[in-house]
């Protein structure tokens, strides 16, 4: 039972119940990659690394994320002494751990966090991740120590208290790229990167320590090559912003006589350049995607739309309509 304001309550889930939850998960969808947060006590914590080891001796090159929970945002203890110790199975089967500050000294007693990490990396094998969190100041860096190498990241703090979820979704995301084929440094870097977004995007619930907004973060932002936008061009303003909000798109940038831009119902961009003196040239075709292309285009033509052609079934397995804007570019 917890909130923004701290845990209210806590009932374990049985052994039995979680290695069933493990074995329906396994035997039905299978398994890209492993992620284990919180552990409910020691005997499941040795019973866990246990089913890992079975599903490692199968696949050795599985990914392993381990997130060792011991402390909530709200500076609630998750995990006692016991389950602590037996921790240290779960590090031997993980490819990576996520430890914050405190968790790891409270793995290792050692107050220099690197000290600390590469205690573990020689311990038990697996990388570490160091988070840099808890630490003072705007300025904060995270460091990926492995037994060959280091890799830190540098960033500034973001101004928010909604920082609920931070440590379980950064092991999530390290999991999930990690599934996609990531190198483990890369995957870091993309969990670390998707962690900001929902940061930046978190709807500022309760009065405590609220939760980011993972479903917020938008797939067209990120450090790699991005496609910002289509810019086609137009002869007439105002002709060319009533077309294409006819079509559904949202102006997002109205500047006449020049330039406006509009935004898809998936977030991707798409902008008219006017210049009134240039002849247009159709050497690009537009494609617009819907769930409901036949009941769009009767709608669309009953106001006045004209198309080129209606909904076809194409050879290469789409189904198109075909129609022009005012200046003669083509789109689909």
């Amino acid at each position: 039972a917890q909130n923004t304001t701290g845990v209210q309550g806590v009932a374990g889930v049985s052994v039995d119940m979680v290695l069933a939850q493990i074995a329906s998960c396994v035997e039905d969808i299978g398994v890209d990659a492993v992620k284990i947060g919180m552990i409910g006590g020691a005997f499941a914590a040795n019973v866990v690394a246990e089913r890992i080891e079975a599903l490692k001796a199968d696949n050795p090159r599985l990914p392993v994320v381990f997130d060792p929970v011991m402390v909530a945002t709200s500076g609630a203890d998750l995990a006692d002494d016991a389950t602590v110790s037996a921790f240290g199975r779960l590090m031997d089967v993980a490819t990576i751990t996520t430890p914050n500050m405190p968790e790891l000294h409270r793995l290792t007693g050692e107050d220099d966090p690197v000290a600390a990490a590469l205690h573990l990396v020689g311990k038990h094998g697996g990388a570490v991740l160091i988070k840099g969190g808890h630490e003072e100041g705007d300025a904060l860096a995270d460091a990926l120590i492995e037994e060959d190498n280091m890799t830190s990241w540098q960033g500034q703090r973001i101004d928010t208290t909604s920082t609920h979820g931070t440590g379980c979704t950064l092991a999530s995301a390290i999991a999930t790229f990690l599934a996609q084929g990531c190198s483990l440094s890369h995957a870091v870097a993309r969990a670390r990167e998707f962690v900001r977004l929902a940061l930046f995007e978190a709807p500022e619930l309760g009065q405590g320590s609220g939760p980011i907004g993972q479903q917020r973060v938008r797939l067209d932002v990120g450090s790699g090559l991005r496609l910002n936008q289509v810019t086609v061009t137009g002869t007439d303003y105002e002709r060319s912003v009533d077309f294409y909000r006819r079509l559904g798109l949202k102006l997002i940038v109205d500047n006449p006589p020049d330039y406006a831009r509009f935004e898809t119902e998936g977030g991707t961009t798409f902008s008219v350049q006017i210049d009134p003196d240039e002849t247009i040239v159709a050497t690009t075709a537009l494609y617009f995607e819907c769930h409901d292309l036949d009941e769009r285009v009767e709608q669309l033509a009953r106001s006045g739309i004209a198309f080129e052609h209606g909904p076809r079934n194409q050879p290469w397995m789409w189904r198109e309509a075909r129609l022009r804007d005012p200046d003669g570019n083509i789109i689909f």
